[in-house]
């Protein structure tokens, strides 16, 4: 069993609401600081009550998300959002300002803090207090992205269905079946499309007037300091978009061609873009929840015994919540819990292969969270998303040496690692369309909706529109969008998964050359945390952070040779 850290500064028992964490954000603010020893203590204080926070927040996230119909978990999950965050975001600017006024702060030890430092001082340029009941807004709002989408559900038959357990259907090999469950999933999205652009019309309004107050143009270029994008300009992710174009949507437009033919069917539509071309029935990597995990483990041990300990650790903590029901929320995520240590994975399995992709890839993010564990702030923890993506999609491919525990079969094992690399491809023209999409949303801040279902249209077609035919199936093409949720509750968070995709890409090649050095390369990136920039973390791991065109055509070339040989 594992346990939280042993708390120094607060109290052990101490519960989470303001009146009890004012009096220390009171104390962190009067204390007097007379030398860096001093200073460095003080910072550790506040970590430890950051990360406290940190994890009680989690676990409210973590409980409302397994269950979003209940009122109580809501509740609680609000009260944070709207009793605790807007109290302590002055506090935090306050103490920022403490820190970078002390005339001890640049006796700290440059190498060790230079990060840390550069985004305290960020975020005091951005911080207005007038932003706060917005924020507070923002967060309480976005989560109703979640009890909209958590509640929907498909009858198929004479059972009621998940809409992710109702896709596994699009991998059977009797196309009216596909046809049937893609039309009842699509209708029950196009149920609540007009909620969902109301939603996202309110979202839009609320991040633009803070941007404003900021003094900023546009939400977007907020979002470029906000997340700390120190290191690449939205002129940077144009020129990303366009390689992608240029070098990705071929090979994937090729490969589309190949399964038409492989079906024998006049045009492809949606629903013919998931089965296996084979005409062999879909994979089936496990059977429930438990066997995913316990392959799972197996998997990451025969990798490593310290990455299998890490997800056994996690199954006798009780800390994963793995399979699809309703009232659950969308999606899969790894949560840290900052002072325990160790993170929580939440996925939507329904028994089919990219459930296992999820669970490798929300694992490669735990085992991240465990190696930052000791790291000395709280902050040096938080990783940007270009090398937390860069954790989760290596591990992807890194795995598929051990998907043997996964199946029996020669064939089927060859099939689920064609199939992985094609989706490796396939991710990243579809993170070129999100993070285009909202490139322009937010520098159009007073678009209608008619508006923006054009935009879509416009961005999408270039990049393949999936590859399938849309005709007659107009209104689904143009609100594909909102199945995103990123777009509607982690704004701008989707570039990284491509910049991370060719870093995977290449921390797979220099692991295949050399396995003990490959892993150990990444696992040395990883345990940096956030200390040094990206591009050193990406340099720790043997490979280069660079999105050129000329690096995503010598990385997908080296995938679609891969992809051949099996």
């Amino acid at each position: 069993m594992i346990h939280k850290k042993t708390r120094t500064y607060i109290p052990t028992d101490l519960e989470i609401k303001w009146e009890t964490l004012e009096p220390l954000y009171k104390e962190l603010c009067a204390r007097p600081i007379n030398s860096v020893d001093e200073l460095e203590q003080w910072l550790r204080d506040r970590s430890e009550l950051e990360a406290a926070l940190e994890e009680d927040f989690a676990w409210r996230y973590i409980r409302m998300t397994c269950d979003t119909n209940n009122p109580e978990k809501l509740q609680n999950f609000q009260y944070f959002a709207t009793e605790i965050e807007p109290n302590v975001a002055p506090y935090s600017n306050e103490l920022n300002k403490k820190l970078v006024n002390s005339e001890y702060a640049d006796k700290l030890d440059g190498e060790k803090f230079f990060i840390y430092l550069r985004g305290v001082k960020k975020s005091l340029e951005l911080f207005r207090e007038e932003n706060i009941p917005i924020q507070t807004e923002i967060q309480v709002e976005q989560q109703k992205y979640q009890s909209i989408t958590g509640s929907m559900s498909v009858h198929i038959g004479d059972k009621e269905f998940t809409l992710e357990q109702a896709a596994v259907i699009l991998k059977d090999t009797e196309r009216s079946k596909r046809q049937e469950a893609w039309e009842k999933i699509t209708a029950r999205r196009l149920q609540d499309k007009d909620k969902l652009n109301d939603l996202f019309d309110h979202l839009r309004t609320l991040r633009h007037k803070v941007a404003l107050n900021a003094g900023f143009e546009n939400f977007r270029d907020y979002m470029f300091q906000a997340l700390g994008r120190f290191d690449y300009t939205p002129q940077d992710c144009y020129a990303f978009h366009e390689a992608i174009e240029k070098e990705i949507v071929p090979i994937l437009r090729e490969q589309a061609e190949n399964r038409r033919k492989a079906l024998d069917v006049g045009t492809l539509k949606p629903w013919d873009m998931d089965v296996d071309i084979s005409g062999k029935p879909a994979l089936k990597p496990f059977h429930g929840g438990d066997d995913l995990i316990e392959k799972s483990i197996q998997c990451f041990t025969d990798i490593n015994s310290y990455l299998g300990e890490r997800l056994e650790i996690m199954r006798e903590n009780s800390l994963f919540d793995v399979e699809s029901r309703k009232g659950k929320a969308p999606g899969g995520y790894n949560y840290p819990l900052s002072e325990t240590g160790a993170p929580f994975i939440f996925m939507n399995s329904a028994n089919g292969f990219r459930d296992l992709t999820t669970m490798v890839h929300e694992g490669g993010h735990a085992v991240h969270t465990f190696l930052t564990a000791d790291l000395e702030l709280n902050d040096f923890k938080h990783c940007p998303s270009e090398v937390a993506e860069l954790a989760s999609m290596s591990m992807e491919l890194i795995s598929m040496d051990n998907w043997n525990v996964f199946f029996d079969n020669a064939e089927d094992l060859k099939r689920a690692k064609r199939d992985q690399l094609v989706d490796v491809l396939k991710t990243l023209p579809w993170v070129a369309v999100v993070d285009q999409f909202q490139h322009w949303i937010y520098t159009n801040p007073n678009h209608t909706d008619a508006e923006r279902t054009e935009a879509w249209k416009q961005i999408y077609e270039p990049f393949g529109a999936g590859f399938a035919d849309w005709s007659g199936l107009e209104e689904a093409e143009e609100n594909l969008w909102q199945k995103q949720l990123h777009i509607f509750e982690i704004p701008f968070y989707y570039i990284e998964y491509g910049m991370a995709q060719l870093g995977a890409i290449a921390v797979w090649k220099n692991y295949k050359e050399n396995p003990e050095k490959g892993l150990q390369q990444y696992l040395d990136a990883l345990k940096l945390g956030y200390t040094k920039t990206i591009k050193e973390i990406y340099e720790t791991a043997g490979i280069k952070f660079d999105f050129s065109a000329a690096y995503v055509k010598e990385l997908a070339e080296f995938v679609k040779g891969e992809i051949e040989k099996l």
